[in-house]
């Protein structure tokens, strides 16, 4: 396989919102993520964005139609779809405590307290919870505790 461009990871996800824009602006808050590129269309309609948290990139994107696109499937948020989600995101952070209590005082809705789950000693162990972000898109954060293959 190829390097990937500059700058991407192998896998990145796209998110889309009924407000882009404030959610943009939330989850760099919220969740410690920061804007790469944010690109407006007509009206402030953001059409594409690039956030980061260290190697991790999620795009983000008004929900409805792409305009221009007619044959692009519409893009939806929870919201839309009775709060339902098709995904789950989860990102590696340093200390999952602390990113909790500040994920929650920026209005995060923690749905699973930090706890460790320990697969066995010859599996990983790690520190997660679990997070609704302003939309209603589920959010895993977690810190490794044990893996024994990087022993």
């Amino acid at each position: 396989m190829k390097q990937t461009p500059k700058g991407w990871p192998l896998l990145s996800s796209a998110l889309y919102y009924d407000d882009a824009a404030a959610a943009i602006d939330w989850l760099c808050a919220a969740f410690g993520f920061t804007v790469r590129l944010r690109v407006e269309g007509e009206g402030g309609r953001i059409e594409h964005s690039e956030l980061t948290y260290g190697d991790a990139l999620v795009m983000v994107a008004q929900s409805g139609a792409k305009p221009g696109r007619e044959d692009f499937p519409p893009g939806a948020s929870p919201r839309g779809v009775n709060g339902a989600n098709t995904q789950c995101l989860l990102l590696f952070v340093d200390d999952v405590d602390a990113h909790c209590a500040h994920a929650r005082s920026n209005g995060a809705v923690v749905v699973d307290e930090p706890k460790v789950h320990d697969y066995g000693e010859d599996y990983w162990a790690d520190r997660s919870y679990g997070a609704v972000d302003c939309e209603g898109h589920m959010w895993w954060f977690t810190q490794r505790l044990r893996d024994p293959r990087e022993q």
